[in-house]
């Protein structure tokens, strides 16, 4: 039996299995990181939509005082087409809409 071939190949095992154990030490400190990222995240679009929803609220309640109808206002603006949806994302995506909208006529019609 080869002592120095069999002490070699331990020494590479080892070699890898301390690599490896240091990328996924990395990979789990990104992950944290993300998930940090996507927790601040998630909070500030929470926070962004509850505003949304309050200037909606105050427009709306200045359009009806001076006799504007809002759905009307709206379908003669000139906005942008809605974003496309994928038929496979399109469960998640309209529960998204629900959720995330800032009109409250348009959760109620769903």
């Amino acid at each position: 039996m080869d002592i120095a071939g069999t002490k070699r190949k331990i020494q590479r095992a080892t070699k890898v299995a301390e690599e490896s154990y240091k990328k996924m030490n990395e990979m789990l400190e990104r992950m944290q990181e993300m998930e940090n990222e996507l927790q601040t995240t998630s909070q500030q679009v929470d926070h962004m939509e509850y505003e949304l929803a309050e200037q909606r609220a105050l427009l709306e309640a200045m359009a009806e005082q001076h006799g504007l109808g809002v759905e009307e206002v709206l379908d003669t603006a000139d906005l942008p087409a809605p974003p496309e949806v994928n038929e496979e994302d399109d469960e998640s995506a309209s529960a998204l809409a629900q959720k995330a909208t800032s009109r409250p006529s348009a959760s109620e019609d769903s």
